[in-house]
């Protein structure tokens, strides 16, 4: 009998009725491939401890490790036609939304909040990866511009964390619209001489990578995290060449100037903290 089914069964033993059950006080990593204890795992920041692998987050958790003593103010998500081409693939599109939801407990893939960094106003806008691939349709548009409009209201930076694999398709030409309307509403919050400040998390790709996710005044990347518009092997077979083995991850992106930094989870907080206090006088400066 292996060490772990010892610990397990032990847990199991111990662990009574109606506490949690030794089948979810573990996390296996999906870097490195270890069991590190959930709550060791969660008190990381859902970073794995033995290889930095930096696991897949969604807004509520973002929001509690940014915002000054974890307090927030949860904007309210925009409404927008659910179906507006009546879309069905192997499943109606509305059964599809109604799972996603049913499974994260978000309306939509994109969430808004306000509140303070090292007591900075921020408005901070995070993709969820968990909800349909945190695909771009007409709800996330709606919620990044009111993100925005937000932001200006307060005279505060607007900081989005992205996560996803593109446009949503079943949405068509219409989410394919919410890459200028995006881009429009940036250029307002530069207008307003506001920061707009992008974390790329894993992963971002698509019809997002080539819109919002890198059009901000100052790049971020959470280690090891994939960033694409399109997948390597279609790269491949077109340029006929081998890509390296870090290509497409935070790395490579920093090391040939596509982002300014890669950092780690636990330093976001203070690196974002640090960034507002300086973009915000300068801004206030100029």
């Amino acid at each position: 009998m292996s060490w772990i089914s010892r610990v397990r069964n032990a847990l199991a033993y111990v662990t009574t009725r109606g506490e949690e059950s030794p089948d979810n006080l573990w996390h296996k990593c999906k870097g490195c491939g270890q069991m590190v204890f959930m709550k060791e795992f969660e008190e990381n920041q859902n970073v794995c401890p033995h290889c930095d692998f930096h696991d897949r987050i969604g807004a509520a958790k973002r929001f509690e490790q940014l915002f000054d003593n974890g307090s927030f103010n949860l904007l309210p998500s925009p409404k927008v036609a659910e179906d507006p081409l009546k879309f069905r693939d192997s499943k109606p599109y509305t059964a599809r939304i109604k799972a996603a939801r049913a499974s994260t407990g978000e309306q939509d893939a994109f969430q808004n909040a306000s509140g303070t960094i090292h007591s900075h106003k921020a408005v901070i806008g995070v993709q969820d990866f968990a909800f349909m691939g945190g695909s771009m349709g007409q709800a996330v548009g709606e919620a990044f511009i009111a993100g925005v409009e937000t932001a200006i209201a307060a005279r505060a930076p607007y900081i989005v964390f992205t996560a996803s694999g593109g446009a949503r398709m079943q949405e068509g030409i219409l989410s394919l619209m919410q890459m200028p309307r995006t881009t429009v509403a940036i250029e307002m919050l530069h207008d307003a001489g506001l920061p707009y400040i992008v974390v790329l998390t894993d992963p971002t790709s698509g019809g997002v990578m080539a819109a919002y996710a890198m059009l901000g005044d100052v790049q971020i990347a959470e280690p090891g995290a994939t960033l694409a518009f399109t997948g390597r092997r279609v790269i491949e077979n077109t340029i006929r060449e081998k890509l390296p083995d870090d290509f497409q991850t935070s790395e490579y992106y920093r090391d040939h100037g596509l982002v300014d930094m890669v950092t780690h989870r636990r330093d976001l907080r203070d690196t974002l903290g640090q960034l507002i206090g300086l973009l915000c006088e300068a801004h206030a400066a100029a």
